[in-house]
Order: structure tokens, then sequence, then C-alpha cells
């Protein structure tokens, strides 16, 4: 455990047993400076340098044989691209346990992850989510390190003085300054990630992504994700992941989970505008307002109804759906949560359980074979979980693509297009689908709903 016992960075004077935090006061207490917390937390915070593969473009010639047999067997193949990627990590427990951003190692073949005193490891990532932006590594051969304490991120403050340490640029380790900003940031993003920020303006450059926010005892209180830039430089609004995501995640690691297992609320939900609340009485816009409910959700199932008002989960105030999704995954699955549901001017409290996404019906998800005219498409009933993996709506039903296939990408299919129809013929389960596709005759007409749109796609075989 780092833990960096400095009371005179806390600028705090004791009386009676107790210390009061205040601003410095004399030019000596100004010129103490960080030192101290830094040798301490530093070397708990690791370079990650990952190397990524990626495919190349095919040619659009590539299966022409005329080409094919004037250029040879290997014209027009693609060809991988090699990317590296670099960017920080800390060390969360001294076997070696490491968290970093997604975006970082998420789909890196080759990790190799490099201490302060320069010893190199490698690693594998044993868990990650890219909707969060957060990867637990395991180095290998790794005992007895330095690492950090995860604070209480509940606990944390506008106002506090904060430390980003990170690799910026790739020029070593840099350690920078400054205050939390912000709390609960919703709506910025990394790539695909969504979610509960803690702001700072503590400088943050690339590099820094993975890297730690530490409070003045050495504490880590996020995991530096993103800035918000115009010239792809710090301008003084950095985000990070809050600690206590980071401990659900590590705990489920440790757990031997593969993947990161977020409760499921089957619920729908907008931000309380202050139109909305007035139309529903509120004085003062607070809360989430349910606009969709799923049959099977756990809020249904506690006498939620569509049009009710989350204003609190366990206690703490939420105000969007983001921030009502963190708390709900930070109280980990298996448990129950208190909300507070406002009903008119009616205002109560109700225990809702924390289940998975339940697989209900049986997604009997099936790869079509040569049998059919779209071999290697991957198709799946809907149900809760399929719902939570691809992003569809609560309302869909019926079949959605899961992986298009090489002729299916070519029929202008994508992942998380439901299926309605073929060739007029209703499909409700993917058996529906390989019987329509077994022997369509010369076209093939698939109505489709992508995103909430209905889109009708046709080839000829």
């Amino acid at each position: 455990m780092i833990r960096a016992i400095l009371t005179v960075m806390l600028f705090s004077v004791a009386t009676q047993g107790a210390s009061e935090t205040r601003v410095p006061q004399s030019p000596s207490e100004i010129s103490l400076g960080f030192a101290p917390v830094v040798k301490q937390a530093a070397p708990a915070v690791v370079n990650i340098y990952a190397k990524i593969v990626r495919q190349g473009r095919v040619n659009p010639f590539f299966s022409d044989p005329f080409f094919q047999d004037f250029f040879g067997g290997s014209f027009g193949k693609p060809q991988p691209r090699i990317q590296n990627s670099l960017g920080s990590g800390v060390i969360l427990s001294g076997d070696g346990y490491v968290v970093s951003n997604y975006h970082v190692v998420g789909t890196a073949t080759e990790i190799r992850v490099v201490t302060t005193d320069r010893r190199e490891f490698s690693a594998k990532v044993i868990l990650g989510s890219e909707e969060s932006d957060i990867a637990i590594l395991r180095l290998e051969d790794a005992d007895d390190l330095p690492y950090l304490s995860l604070r209480d991120s509940d606990h944390v403050e506008v106002g506090e003085l904060t430390l980003a340490i990170g690799n910026p640029f790739g020029v070593g380790q840099t350690v920078s300054s400054g205050i939390i900003s912000g709390l609960a940031r919703t709506g910025t993003a990394t790539g695909n990630a969504r979610g509960y920020f803690i702001q700072t303006d503590a400088a943050i450059n690339p590099g820094n992504s993975g890297g730690a926010l530490i409070d003045v005892n050495g504490d880590l209180i996020g995991i530096n994700t993103s800035i918000l830039t115009r010239s792809g430089g710090s301008n003084g609004i950095g985000f990070a992941i809050p600690a206590n995501l980071v401990a659900e995640f590590l705990r489920q690691a440790k757990s031997g989970n593969d993947h990161f297992v977020s409760p499921w609320a089957g619920m729908a939900g907008q931000h309380m505008s202050a139109d909305i609340a007035e139309s529903l009485g509120l004085v003062i816009p607070l809360g989430v307002v349910i606009s969709d409910l799923h049959d099977l959700s756990p809020l249904a199932e506690a006498g939620l109804e569509v049009g009710d008002v989350v204003t609190h989960v366990d206690g703490d105030e939420v105000n969007s759906p983001a921030e009502m999704k963190f708390r709900m995954s930070v109280a980990g699955v298996g448990g129950t949560s208190v909300l507070t549901r406002l009903r008119g001017e009616e205002s109560a409290e109700v225990e809702v359980a924390l289940i998975k996404a339940p697989e209900t019906p049986l997604a009997e998800e099936t790869t079509l074979d040569e049998s059919t005219v779209v071999p290697g498409l991957t198709i799946s009933r809907i149900n809760p979980a399929v719902i939570t993996r691809l992003g569809l709506l609560l309302s869909q039903t019926g079949v959605v693509v899961v992986d298009p296939g090489p002729y299916g990408g070519r029929a202008g299919l994508r992942v998380g297009d439901v299926l309605r129809n073929i060739n007029g013929t209703e499909v409700q389960n993917p058996s529906d689908v390989k019987n329509a596709l077994i022997d369509p005759g010369g076209r093939v007409q698939m109505d489709v709903l992508r995103g909430g749109q209905s889109l009708s796609l046709r080839f000829r075989l």
C-alpha cells in the first residue's frame, strides 16, 4: 500500500485532535511541493507499449479471376498493418494486476509493460470493456510490486488538489498538478466509451491515457481516459474514470470473469430537463425519467413504471442514465440497490434486484452454412442479453445479425441489423432465416431495422 503521510501538503492545522483544510499561508508552505507524494506514488504507474495488428483494405479486384490469373493468386490480398499504441497503466496489487484504458490495450496482440525502475513484463488483458474504456491486465512473473490504494471516489470533492501521472507523447513519466474541477460528468467519450467521469484541470496529454489521477495522500481517485480539446493538446479539461468503478473491475477480474458483468436495469431513460420538470410539476429538474421498461426489467418487477422519476440510487443523486448505470455497476451483480422513486408528488424508496441481463428466450445463435445463399452469416434471437451486447432498443424482438460474414457484408448487412422479412416471409427465429435462405430463387429481399429505421436490401444470386 502506498500512502504519503504528508500533513503539510494538506495545509492542515491540528486543533484539538481535528484538522482543518486551508490554503497555504506563507511562502514556505507554498514551496513545499509534491515531491514526497510523487516519490511514493510514481513507481506504481507504468508505461505500456502495445502492438495491434489490423487487416488492410481488400483490393476491389481481389475476386476477379482475370487479375488472379494475370498477377498470381496473391493479388489484392489484404496485407496486415502493425500499429503501435503507447499509454500508461496503474499497478493495483503487488502480484501484478494493472489497470489501463481499453482503447490502449483492448485489441492488442502483444503488450509490454515497463516500470519506473526499467523492469519489463509481458502482460495480457484478462478483463476489459470498450464501453467503460477499462482494461485489467495481469503481468507475467510479477511479485511484490508497488501499487496504489483505491480511494472511495464518492468522497472526492470539487476543488481538491490532484496530480496526474503518466507517459505523455512517449517522453517518459511526467507529473502534472491541478484540482478536481467537476464531478458527475457524462456525455464525454473516447472511441465507443460512454460513462461517468471525474473532471480535472491537471494537464492530460496523448499517452497519459490509463495513467493515475491521485490525491495528495497518494491514493488513486481515477484513471485518466480523455481530454476535451480542439487542438489535440491539453486545454485544462480532462476526464478520469472514478476509482469505485475500477475497484469493481478489479474484483471481477480476480473472481475469474473474462468479461465485465454490469447489472441490467432493463430501462431506457432521459435526463430531466427544465421543460420536463415543469410538465411533471417539479420545482427543481432532478433525476432520470423512465421512458421505456422491458417486460423482464427488475425495475418493473419492483413496481416502477414508465413516467416515474428515479432521483437517487443507494442515497446518491442521479441526473442522467449514464450516472444511474454507474451507480448500479459499482454496486455489482447479485445484491440489491435502493432506488428513490418520484411519482407525481409521492416519493418512495424501492428495493431493486441487481441481476445480469436474462437469456430469455434462448439466443439460439447460429452461423449459416453452405446450404444457404449467405454462408458465414451469424444470427441470434433477440433477448435482453443480446440487446445489451449489441446496443439494441429495448422494444426490439426477432432475429439480429451478430456477424454478417463475407457474403452478408457484401449484400449490405451490418452487425445489429434486425431481420424482419425475407422475400415477404416474416422471420421470428434463426431457423426461419435459415429456411428462407436455403433456396430463395433468383433474388433475395431482406427487410431490416437499422437504428430504428426500416431498410430493404436486395441482391441477385
